[in-house]
């Protein structure tokens, strides 16, 4: 039985590992590209209130080259007092794949809060192995990440 999960782990693992390095991010701040950052969500929300929140238009601001959206101007107010606060770490690309040296999506939904710092993860599958070892996982991802933003830059 563990040689089957193992396996199992094994395959997917490797799945995410082409997927990383197909995935297309052409912005240092996730979705900037085509729309605002974290996907429109408000990055204030995942600490006041322990869910991501649509943000809205009307509470927007700039930061880092990207636009901001909040659920209400409070969250825009203390998103503009301390950005690094609140936004995703790895400008919310996906942890694991920066874990593993490679670049792909944060998906807002898919999201953790490690030492009141907010990561973001691609899928179920990449948030779970995240999850296994996350203080190794964010030192890896804190030492590849300048190699990984050199890679988005690339693109």
């Amino acid at each position: 039985m563990r040689i089957a999960q193992l396996l199992y782990k094994t395959f997917n693992l490797l799945l995410l590992t082409i997927w990383f390095n197909t995935a297309s991010a052409a912005s240092l701040i996730y979705g900037s590209d085509s729309g605002p950052a974290v996907g429109g969500y408000d990055a204030v929300s995942y600490f006041t209130d322990a869910k991501p929140v649509k943000g809205d238009k009307a509470f927007s601001t700039e930061y880092a080259g990207a636009t901001w959206l909040f659920a209400s101007a409070e969250h825009r107010d203390l998103f503009i007092a301390n950005p690094e606060s609140y936004a995703p770490q790895y400008g919310g690309h996906c942890a694991l794949a920066a874990a593993l040296g490679s670049v792909a999506s944060g998906e807002p939904t898919r999201w953790n809060i490690v030492d009141n710092k907010l990561y973001l993860n691609n899928n179920v599958f990449a948030n779970q192995i995240w999850k296994t070892n996350i203080p190794n996982n964010i030192e890896k991802a804190d030492s590849n990440w300048p190699q990984v933003q050199q890679l988005i830059s690339n693109q």
